[in-house]
Protein backbone atom coordinates (compact mmCIF):
# COMPACT_ATOMS: atom_id res chain seq x y z
CA UNK A 1 0.00 0.00 0.00
CA UNK A 2 1.24 3.57 -1.17
CA UNK A 3 2.30 5.52 1.99
CA UNK A 4 0.72 9.14 2.02
CA UNK A 5 3.99 10.72 0.92
CA UNK A 6 4.22 8.51 -2.07
CA UNK A 7 0.40 9.52 -2.79
CA UNK A 8 1.55 13.09 -3.04
CA UNK A 9 4.55 12.35 -5.22
CA UNK A 10 4.61 12.16 -8.91
CA UNK A 11 5.76 8.31 -9.73
CA UNK A 12 6.58 6.54 -12.95
CA UNK A 13 3.29 4.89 -12.76
CA UNK A 14 1.00 8.53 -12.17
CA UNK A 15 2.70 9.62 -15.19
CA UNK A 16 1.94 6.60 -17.17
CA UNK A 17 -1.91 6.67 -15.76
CA UNK A 18 -1.93 10.39 -17.26
CA UNK A 19 -0.85 9.93 -20.57
CA UNK A 20 -3.01 7.51 -21.25
CA UNK A 21 -5.88 9.25 -19.92
CA UNK A 22 -4.74 11.72 -22.23
CA UNK A 23 -3.92 9.95 -25.21
CA UNK A 24 -7.98 8.35 -25.17
CA UNK A 25 -9.27 12.16 -25.17
CA UNK A 26 -9.95 13.38 -28.68
CA UNK A 27 -10.03 16.93 -27.71
CA UNK A 28 -6.76 16.85 -26.09
CA UNK A 29 -5.39 14.78 -29.48
CA UNK A 30 -6.61 17.69 -31.48
CA UNK A 31 -5.45 20.85 -28.88
CA UNK A 32 -2.04 19.41 -28.84
CA UNK A 33 -1.65 19.08 -32.76
CA UNK A 34 -2.74 22.44 -33.43
CA UNK A 35 -0.72 24.31 -30.31
CA UNK A 36 2.82 22.21 -30.78
CA UNK A 37 1.90 23.92 -35.13
CA UNK A 38 0.74 27.48 -34.63
CA UNK A 39 1.06 28.32 -30.91
CA UNK A 40 -1.70 28.70 -28.27
CA UNK A 41 -2.25 32.82 -28.72
CA UNK A 42 -3.67 31.98 -32.11
CA UNK A 43 -5.31 28.56 -31.24
CA UNK A 44 -7.17 29.88 -28.58
CA UNK A 45 -8.62 33.51 -30.35
CA UNK A 46 -13.03 33.19 -29.92
CA UNK A 47 -13.35 33.80 -34.01
CA UNK A 48 -17.31 34.83 -33.10
CA UNK A 49 -15.56 37.19 -30.61
CA UNK A 50 -12.79 38.63 -32.95
CA UNK A 51 -15.65 39.23 -35.96
CA UNK A 52 -18.15 40.72 -33.58
CA UNK A 53 -15.57 44.37 -32.97
CA UNK A 54 -15.83 46.75 -34.67
CA UNK A 55 -13.50 49.67 -34.77
CA UNK A 56 -16.01 52.62 -35.35
CA UNK A 57 -16.70 54.97 -32.68
CA UNK A 58 -19.11 57.65 -32.10
CA UNK A 59 -16.63 60.36 -30.78
CA UNK A 60 -13.08 60.40 -32.21
CA UNK A 61 -10.11 63.28 -31.05
CA UNK A 62 -7.50 61.62 -33.07
CA UNK A 63 -6.24 62.82 -36.41
CA UNK A 64 -2.74 62.08 -36.32
CA UNK A 65 -0.05 59.07 -36.64
CA UNK A 66 0.69 56.95 -33.92
CA UNK A 67 4.38 56.80 -31.79
CA UNK A 68 6.72 54.33 -31.11
CA UNK A 69 8.27 53.67 -28.42
CA UNK A 70 10.25 50.34 -29.89
CA UNK A 71 12.55 48.55 -27.46
CA UNK A 72 12.00 50.78 -24.25
CA UNK A 73 9.68 51.29 -21.15
CA UNK A 74 8.44 54.77 -21.85
CA UNK A 75 5.07 53.99 -22.85
CA UNK A 76 3.50 56.92 -19.50
CA UNK A 77 5.87 59.18 -21.36
CA UNK A 78 4.87 58.45 -24.94
CA UNK A 79 1.15 58.70 -23.70
CA UNK A 80 1.54 61.87 -21.81
CA UNK A 81 3.10 63.52 -24.61
CA UNK A 82 0.60 62.08 -27.49
CA UNK A 83 -2.21 63.90 -25.13
CA UNK A 84 -0.41 66.88 -24.75
CA UNK A 85 0.38 67.13 -28.74
CA UNK A 86 -2.99 67.25 -29.49
CA UNK A 87 -3.96 70.88 -28.18
CA UNK A 88 -0.12 71.91 -29.78
CA UNK A 89 -1.73 70.15 -33.40
CA UNK A 90 -4.72 71.89 -32.96
CA UNK A 91 -3.07 75.25 -32.42
CA UNK A 92 -0.54 75.13 -34.86
CA UNK A 93 -2.44 73.11 -37.61
CA UNK A 94 0.36 71.36 -38.30
CA UNK A 95 -0.34 67.65 -39.44
CA UNK A 96 2.21 64.85 -37.88
CA UNK A 97 4.38 66.61 -34.64
CA UNK A 98 5.46 64.64 -32.36
CA UNK A 99 6.75 65.81 -28.83
CA UNK A 100 10.37 64.73 -27.44
CA UNK A 101 9.77 61.57 -25.60
CA UNK A 102 13.95 61.65 -25.29
CA UNK A 103 14.35 65.00 -23.34
CA UNK A 104 11.28 64.03 -20.95
CA UNK A 105 13.27 60.44 -20.24
CA UNK A 106 16.39 62.20 -20.10
CA UNK A 107 15.26 63.84 -16.98
CA UNK A 108 12.88 61.01 -15.85
CA UNK A 109 16.73 59.18 -15.06
CA UNK A 110 18.88 61.67 -13.56
CA UNK A 111 15.82 62.28 -11.51
CA UNK A 112 14.98 58.55 -10.52
CA UNK A 113 18.89 58.63 -9.75
CA UNK A 114 18.62 61.05 -7.11
CA UNK A 115 15.50 59.37 -5.84
CA UNK A 116 17.07 55.77 -5.17
CA UNK A 117 20.10 57.51 -3.74
CA UNK A 118 18.16 59.55 -1.07
CA UNK A 119 16.10 56.52 0.00
CA UNK A 120 18.87 54.17 -0.39
CA UNK A 121 20.77 56.96 2.04
CA UNK A 122 17.27 56.79 4.39
CA UNK A 123 17.73 53.10 4.32
CA UNK A 124 21.01 52.46 4.85
CA UNK A 125 20.78 50.91 8.41
CA UNK A 126 18.25 48.22 7.28
CA UNK A 127 19.78 44.87 6.32
CA UNK A 128 20.54 44.37 2.90
CA UNK A 129 18.01 41.73 2.67
CA UNK A 130 15.22 43.55 3.65
CA UNK A 131 12.49 42.97 1.45
CA UNK A 132 11.86 47.14 0.42
CA UNK A 133 15.83 47.75 0.13
CA UNK A 134 16.04 44.11 -1.83
CA UNK A 135 13.54 45.43 -4.17
CA UNK A 136 14.72 49.10 -4.70
CA UNK A 137 18.33 47.49 -5.38
CA UNK A 138 16.66 44.74 -7.86
CA UNK A 139 15.81 47.62 -10.02
CA UNK A 140 17.37 51.37 -9.27
CA UNK A 141 16.39 52.91 -12.45
CA UNK A 142 13.76 51.29 -14.88
CA UNK A 143 12.29 53.07 -17.96
CA UNK A 144 8.56 53.31 -16.20
CA UNK A 145 6.43 55.38 -14.16
CA UNK A 146 2.98 57.09 -13.16
CA UNK A 147 1.10 59.59 -14.15
CA UNK A 148 2.33 62.41 -11.21
CA UNK A 149 5.90 61.47 -12.11
CA UNK A 150 5.69 62.97 -15.55
CA UNK A 151 3.51 65.89 -14.23
CA UNK A 152 6.58 66.36 -11.44
CA UNK A 153 8.98 66.89 -14.95
CA UNK A 154 6.76 68.44 -17.29
CA UNK A 155 6.65 71.36 -14.50
CA UNK A 156 10.23 71.43 -13.53
CA UNK A 157 11.93 70.74 -16.82
CA UNK A 158 9.42 71.77 -19.65
CA UNK A 159 9.03 69.85 -23.02
CA UNK A 160 10.73 70.82 -26.18
CA UNK A 161 9.68 69.51 -30.29
CA UNK A 162 10.96 65.56 -30.92
CA UNK A 163 13.09 67.13 -33.29
CA UNK A 164 14.96 69.61 -30.67
CA UNK A 165 16.04 66.02 -28.73
CA UNK A 166 15.54 63.20 -31.25
CA UNK A 167 15.51 59.31 -30.49
CA UNK A 168 18.73 57.86 -30.07
CA UNK A 169 19.80 54.42 -30.52
CA UNK A 170 19.74 54.10 -26.64
CA UNK A 171 16.40 55.67 -26.44
CA UNK A 172 14.41 53.77 -28.51
CA UNK A 173 16.53 50.47 -27.09
CA UNK A 174 17.58 50.90 -23.31
CA UNK A 175 18.83 47.59 -22.33
CA UNK A 176 22.26 48.64 -22.30
CA UNK A 177 21.88 52.24 -20.56
CA UNK A 178 19.95 51.24 -17.65
CA UNK A 179 22.74 48.09 -17.17
CA UNK A 180 24.86 50.61 -16.60
CA UNK A 181 23.36 53.37 -14.98
CA UNK A 182 21.87 50.33 -12.69
CA UNK A 183 25.57 49.59 -11.79
CA UNK A 184 26.95 53.04 -10.84
CA UNK A 185 23.71 53.25 -8.31
CA UNK A 186 24.20 49.73 -6.65
CA UNK A 187 28.06 50.55 -6.19
CA UNK A 188 27.17 54.23 -4.61
CA UNK A 189 23.86 52.18 -2.51
CA UNK A 190 26.17 49.62 -1.12
CA UNK A 191 29.14 52.72 -0.24
CA UNK A 192 26.70 54.52 1.15
CA UNK A 193 26.16 51.79 3.95
CA UNK A 194 29.73 51.87 4.80
CA UNK A 195 30.25 55.74 5.50
CA UNK A 196 29.19 56.72 8.76
CA UNK A 197 29.60 60.54 8.24
CA UNK A 198 26.81 62.45 6.64
CA UNK A 199 29.63 64.90 4.49
CA UNK A 200 30.72 61.44 2.94
CA UNK A 201 27.79 59.93 1.85
CA UNK A 202 26.97 63.54 0.20
CA UNK A 203 30.14 63.43 -1.89
CA UNK A 204 29.01 59.64 -2.72
CA UNK A 205 25.47 60.90 -3.72
CA UNK A 206 27.11 63.82 -6.01
CA UNK A 207 29.24 61.56 -7.61
CA UNK A 208 27.21 58.74 -8.73
CA UNK A 209 25.05 61.59 -9.65
CA UNK A 210 27.58 63.30 -12.06
CA UNK A 211 28.48 59.45 -12.67
CA UNK A 212 24.82 58.85 -14.55
CA UNK A 213 24.74 62.50 -16.22
CA UNK A 214 28.08 61.45 -18.06
CA UNK A 215 26.39 57.96 -19.26
CA UNK A 216 22.69 59.55 -19.99
CA UNK A 217 24.73 62.62 -22.26
CA UNK A 218 26.36 59.69 -24.21
CA UNK A 219 23.56 57.38 -24.72
CA UNK A 220 20.72 60.04 -25.20
CA UNK A 221 22.67 63.33 -25.82
CA UNK A 222 22.81 66.73 -23.65
CA UNK A 223 19.16 68.43 -23.36
CA UNK A 224 18.56 71.48 -25.22
CA UNK A 225 18.38 74.42 -23.03
CA UNK A 226 17.16 76.31 -25.87
CA UNK A 227 15.39 75.93 -29.64
CA UNK A 228 14.31 77.68 -32.85
CA UNK A 229 10.46 77.16 -33.25
CA UNK A 230 9.09 77.08 -36.17
CA UNK A 231 6.84 74.68 -38.32
CA UNK A 232 4.86 74.83 -41.70
CA UNK A 233 1.40 74.01 -41.20
CA UNK A 234 -1.25 71.52 -43.33
CA UNK A 235 -2.55 75.23 -45.09
CA UNK A 236 1.14 75.79 -46.45
CA UNK A 237 1.29 78.69 -43.81
CA UNK A 238 5.16 79.05 -42.71
CA UNK A 239 5.28 80.53 -39.08
CA UNK A 240 8.78 81.61 -36.91
CA UNK A 241 8.23 81.06 -33.47
CA UNK A 242 11.76 82.20 -32.48
CA UNK A 243 13.83 80.97 -29.66
CA UNK A 244 12.32 79.04 -26.95
CA UNK A 245 13.24 77.51 -24.04
CA UNK A 246 11.67 73.91 -22.61
CA UNK A 247 10.05 75.99 -20.08
CA UNK A 248 8.41 78.93 -22.10
CA UNK A 249 7.19 76.38 -24.67
CA UNK A 250 4.96 74.26 -21.78
CA UNK A 251 3.39 77.62 -20.45
CA UNK A 252 2.72 78.79 -24.11
CA UNK A 253 1.52 75.11 -25.18
CA UNK A 254 -0.39 72.97 -21.88
CA UNK A 255 -3.14 74.69 -21.57
CA UNK A 256 -4.46 72.48 -18.80
CA UNK A 257 -3.63 72.88 -15.55
CA UNK A 258 -1.33 69.10 -14.98
CA UNK A 259 -2.04 70.32 -11.45
CA UNK A 260 -5.78 69.66 -11.17
CA UNK A 261 -5.37 66.44 -12.75
CA UNK A 262 -5.71 63.05 -10.41
CA UNK A 263 -5.04 59.46 -11.16
CA UNK A 264 -8.57 57.05 -10.81
CA UNK A 265 -7.65 53.77 -10.21
CA UNK A 266 -10.32 50.92 -9.25
CA UNK A 267 -8.60 48.62 -6.90
CA UNK A 268 -11.14 46.03 -6.27
CA UNK A 269 -8.58 45.42 -2.71
CA UNK A 270 -9.73 49.24 -1.05
CA UNK A 271 -13.14 51.01 -0.81
CA UNK A 272 -14.45 53.46 -2.97
CA UNK A 273 -13.31 56.89 -2.35
CA UNK A 274 -9.84 55.92 -0.62
CA UNK A 275 -6.78 57.36 -1.19
CA UNK A 276 -4.17 55.41 -2.23
CA UNK A 277 0.28 55.86 -1.91
CA UNK A 278 3.39 53.68 -2.66
CA UNK A 279 6.23 53.67 -0.62
CA UNK A 280 9.12 54.76 -2.53
CA UNK A 281 7.72 55.50 -5.51
CA UNK A 282 8.45 58.58 -7.26
CA UNK A 283 11.02 60.62 -9.31
CA UNK A 284 11.76 63.79 -8.38
CA UNK A 285 12.92 64.30 -4.88
CA UNK A 286 10.22 67.02 -3.28
CA UNK A 287 7.78 66.78 -5.50
CA UNK A 288 4.09 65.82 -4.65
CA UNK A 289 4.13 62.08 -3.85
CA UNK A 290 2.26 59.37 -6.38
CA UNK A 291 -1.35 59.55 -5.14
CA UNK A 292 -4.44 57.57 -6.08
CA UNK A 293 -8.36 57.97 -5.85
CA UNK A 294 -10.07 54.76 -5.77
CA UNK A 295 -13.06 54.87 -7.41
CA UNK A 296 -15.83 51.95 -9.28
CA UNK A 297 -14.92 51.35 -13.20
CA UNK A 298 -18.00 53.82 -13.66
CA UNK A 299 -16.91 56.53 -12.21
CA UNK A 300 -13.51 56.24 -14.46
CA UNK A 301 -15.90 55.39 -17.53
CA UNK A 302 -17.97 58.60 -16.75
CA UNK A 303 -14.74 61.07 -16.19
CA UNK A 304 -13.23 59.47 -19.80
CA UNK A 305 -16.56 60.21 -22.04
CA UNK A 306 -16.76 63.77 -20.22
CA UNK A 307 -13.38 64.65 -21.32
CA UNK A 308 -13.66 62.83 -24.79
CA UNK A 309 -16.52 64.15 -25.52
CA UNK A 310 -15.15 67.41 -25.06
CA UNK A 311 -12.60 67.12 -27.30
CA UNK A 312 -9.47 65.74 -25.29
CA UNK A 313 -8.03 62.47 -25.08
CA UNK A 314 -6.86 60.68 -22.00
CA UNK A 315 -3.83 58.92 -20.44
CA UNK A 316 -4.47 55.88 -18.60
CA UNK A 317 -3.05 52.35 -17.70
CA UNK A 318 -4.02 48.54 -17.60
CA UNK A 319 -2.29 45.03 -18.38
CA UNK A 320 -1.96 44.85 -21.58
CA UNK A 321 -0.54 41.10 -21.05
CA UNK A 322 -3.93 39.80 -21.21
CA UNK A 323 -6.93 38.93 -23.90
CA UNK A 324 -4.97 40.66 -27.00
CA UNK A 325 -5.37 39.56 -29.87
CA UNK A 326 -2.10 41.95 -31.83
CA UNK A 327 -2.40 41.68 -35.31
CA UNK A 328 -6.07 42.93 -35.40
CA UNK A 329 -5.23 45.70 -32.32
CA UNK A 330 -8.32 44.11 -30.29
CA UNK A 331 -9.36 43.21 -26.38
CA UNK A 332 -12.16 41.81 -25.31
CA UNK A 333 -12.34 40.04 -21.94
CA UNK A 334 -13.33 36.73 -24.03
CA UNK A 335 -11.10 37.17 -26.69
CA UNK A 336 -8.84 33.94 -26.03
CA UNK A 337 -10.20 30.96 -24.84
CA UNK A 338 -7.33 29.62 -22.94
CA UNK A 339 -10.17 26.99 -21.11
CA UNK A 340 -11.84 25.82 -23.66
CA UNK A 341 -8.37 25.06 -25.59
CA UNK A 342 -6.56 23.06 -22.65
CA UNK A 343 -10.00 21.87 -21.01
CA UNK A 344 -9.04 23.56 -18.02
CA UNK A 345 -10.74 25.84 -15.40
CA UNK A 346 -8.63 29.19 -15.17
CA UNK A 347 -11.20 31.69 -13.95
CA UNK A 348 -10.32 34.30 -11.42
CA UNK A 349 -12.17 37.69 -10.73
CA UNK A 350 -10.19 41.10 -10.82
CA UNK A 351 -9.82 40.67 -6.77
CA UNK A 352 -8.41 37.74 -6.95
CA UNK A 353 -6.11 38.27 -9.99
CA UNK A 354 -4.58 41.52 -8.38
CA UNK A 355 -4.37 39.84 -5.05
CA UNK A 356 -2.81 37.15 -6.82
CA UNK A 357 -0.20 38.66 -8.95
CA UNK A 358 -1.88 37.60 -12.19
CA UNK A 359 -2.65 40.85 -13.50
CA UNK A 360 -1.14 44.36 -12.61
CA UNK A 361 -0.84 47.41 -14.60
CA UNK A 362 1.85 46.75 -17.23
CA UNK A 363 1.33 49.37 -20.38
CA UNK A 364 0.49 53.14 -20.44
CA UNK A 365 -1.29 54.23 -23.33
CA UNK A 366 -4.47 56.91 -24.43
CA UNK A 367 -7.95 56.90 -25.11
CA UNK A 368 -8.99 59.05 -28.02
CA UNK A 369 -12.44 57.40 -28.68
CA UNK A 370 -15.71 55.97 -27.62
CA UNK A 371 -18.56 54.31 -29.03
CA UNK A 372 -21.89 54.85 -27.12
CA UNK A 373 -25.45 53.62 -27.37
CA UNK A 374 -27.94 56.15 -27.50
CA UNK A 375 -27.98 56.56 -23.74
CA UNK A 376 -24.46 57.02 -23.25
CA UNK A 377 -23.41 53.44 -22.22
CA UNK A 378 -19.82 52.64 -24.20
CA UNK A 379 -19.73 49.94 -25.92
CA UNK A 380 -15.87 50.18 -26.66
CA UNK A 381 -12.93 52.41 -26.92
CA UNK A 382 -10.46 53.68 -29.40
CA UNK A 383 -7.06 53.15 -27.71
CA UNK A 384 -3.82 54.76 -29.14
CA UNK A 385 -0.97 52.84 -28.72
CA UNK A 386 2.74 53.63 -28.86
CA UNK A 387 3.97 50.58 -30.55
CA UNK A 388 4.27 51.95 -34.21
CA UNK A 389 1.84 51.34 -36.94
CA UNK A 390 2.36 48.42 -38.32
CA UNK A 391 -0.29 46.73 -36.04
CA UNK A 392 -4.03 47.44 -35.47
CA UNK A 393 -5.74 50.50 -37.48
CA UNK A 394 -2.49 52.24 -38.44
CA UNK A 395 -1.41 51.69 -34.50
CA UNK A 396 -4.48 52.62 -32.83
CA UNK A 397 -6.30 49.58 -30.97
CA UNK A 398 -10.65 48.72 -30.14
CA UNK A 399 -11.17 47.46 -26.49
CA UNK A 400 -14.47 46.54 -25.68
CA UNK A 401 -15.72 47.57 -22.80
CA UNK A 402 -15.49 44.28 -21.16
CA UNK A 403 -12.32 44.22 -21.20
CA UNK A 404 -12.46 47.34 -19.34
CA UNK A 405 -14.21 46.20 -16.54
CA UNK A 406 -11.15 43.87 -15.82
CA UNK A 407 -7.84 45.26 -17.22
CA UNK A 408 -7.95 48.84 -17.06
CA UNK A 409 -6.49 50.24 -13.46
CA UNK A 410 -5.72 53.92 -13.78
CA UNK A 411 -7.00 56.98 -15.92
CA UNK A 412 -5.56 60.32 -15.35
CA UNK A 413 -8.73 62.81 -15.03
CA UNK A 414 -9.16 66.13 -14.32
CA UNK A 415 -10.68 66.42 -10.93
CA UNK A 416 -14.11 68.36 -12.60
CA UNK A 417 -14.85 65.53 -14.04
CA UNK A 418 -15.45 63.47 -11.09
CA UNK A 419 -18.20 63.62 -8.74
CA UNK A 420 -18.60 66.09 -6.18
CA UNK A 421 -18.49 63.08 -3.15
CA UNK A 422 -15.05 61.49 -5.28
CA UNK A 423 -13.72 65.31 -5.35
CA UNK A 424 -14.40 65.30 -1.74
CA UNK A 425 -12.19 62.22 -1.15
CA UNK A 426 -9.02 63.68 -2.69
CA UNK A 427 -8.51 65.72 0.45
CA UNK A 428 -8.54 62.38 2.46
CA UNK A 429 -5.41 60.67 4.23
CA UNK A 430 -4.20 58.18 1.61
CA UNK A 431 -3.23 54.53 2.73
CA UNK A 432 0.51 53.62 2.07
CA UNK A 433 1.27 50.16 0.06
CA UNK A 434 4.57 48.81 -0.01
CA UNK A 435 7.15 49.77 -2.37
CA UNK A 436 6.22 46.18 -4.54
CA UNK A 437 2.67 46.58 -4.79
CA UNK A 438 0.73 46.29 -7.96
CA UNK A 439 -0.46 49.54 -7.78
CA UNK A 440 2.98 50.67 -8.17
CA UNK A 441 3.70 48.17 -11.11
CA UNK A 442 3.63 50.47 -14.01
CA UNK A 443 7.05 52.03 -12.44
CA UNK A 444 8.76 48.87 -13.10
Amino acid sequence: MATQSEQRGLTPASIATENEALLADRAFRIARNAVTTTGIDTVAVDRSVLRSIDSSVSTKVDDWAVANQKKSGRCWIFAGMNMLRAAIMKETKVKDFELSQTFVHFWDKWEKANYFLEAMDKLRDREILDRTVAHLMQAPIEDGGQWNMLVALIEKYGIVPQYAMPETASSSDTRAMNRDLSTVLRCAAYALRNEESEQARTEVKRQALEDAYRILTIHLGTPPEEFTWQYRNKDNEFTRGGTMTPASFRDQYVTVNLDEYVCVVNDPRHAPKQMLTVEYLGNVVGAKPVTYLNAPVDVMKAAIQKTLNEGRSVWFGCDTTQQAERNSGVWDAHLLDYEGVYGVDLSMDKLARVLSGESLMTHAMVFTGVDETEDGTPRRWRVENSWGPDKAEKGFWTMNDSWFDEYVFAVAVHRDTLPEDYRAALSGEPIVLPVWDPMGALAH
